[in-house]
Parts: C-alpha cells; sequence; structure tokens
C-alpha cells in the first residue's frame, strides 16, 4: 500500500461545556484532504444557544439532525432580523452568507444536534462576536 492508500484513524477533540458539545469531524488540515473546509457537530441543551457570531468571509451550511432550535439571523451591514425554527421532523439545510450573523436557540425539550459544513478553514479574525 502507498502512504495515499493507507487508513487512518485521526484523533479529534470533543468540547464540551454547560451548553453541550463542538466537535469538529473535518478540520481541512487532514493528510490527503485537498479541501479548505471544515465539517463540524455541536449540541445545545434545552433553553441553550449556540453561535453568536458572522464571519467576514465563510460561508456556512447547517442541518439539525435531532431536535428543534430557533435560528435568528441578523444582516450586520441593515440589522435586519429573520427568525427561522427549525426541527429534525422537517429536514432543511439553511445556508448562511459571510455578514450574517447567526444563533441557534435551543426550543425543544431535548439537546438537538447541528451538522455544520463551511468551506473555509478556521481563522479567528473571520469570525467576529455579535451580541444578540
Amino acid at each position: 500500500m502507498n502512504a495515499n492508500n493507507t487508513v487512518r484513524k485521526i484523533s479529534r477533540n470533543l468540547i464540551k461545556d454547560n451548553r453541550g458539545y463542538f466537535l469538529k469531524v473535518i478540520n481541512g488540515n487532514e493528510a490527503d484532504n485537498p479541501f479548505a473546509c471544515e465539517v463540524y457537530i455541536t449540541s445545545a441543551k434545552p433553553g441553550e444557544s449556540k453561535g453568536g457570531h458572522y464571519h467576514l468571509k465563510a460561508r456556512e451550511w447547517f442541518t439539525l439532525i435531532k431536535g428543534e432550535a430557533l435560528l435568528t439571523v441578523i444582516d450586520v451591514a441593515t440589522l435586519e432580523v429573520v427568525k427561522i425554527r427549525i426541527c429534525d421532523a422537517t429536514p432543511e439545510t439553511i445556508y448562511m452568507p459571510p455578514g450574517m450573523a447567526h444563533s441557534f436557540l435551543n426550543a425543544g425539550d431535548e439537546d438537538f444536534i447541528l451538522l455544520a459544513f463551511t468551506d473555509f478553514k478556521y481563522q479567528p479574525e473571520d469570525t467576529v462576536i455579535f451580541n444578540f
């Protein structure tokens, strides 16, 4: 077997706090990964929020795979607010362009699980905290 055809295990860092957890599944730095992207899973306990920021360059796609959430989106240029209720019973993927602040509030009675894809490897300067 050559190096490109070797099956490998890649350790991941599961981050937990009182709100839930965050697990980056693909960080864009994997050997043989030609894509500058990330895939992650995050959870939130009932009444807790995830997000609370916007990106200058990164585009994101979100799919709630368990539970219910109220997504609040604020256009940082106009301050227009949109609220979107999402749940696992009617799966949808939400596209989030740069410049849109977003926060997911768990609106259900069980932990939610959210799958996310971004086309941009994490850079701290691309993530801007936004107070909701």
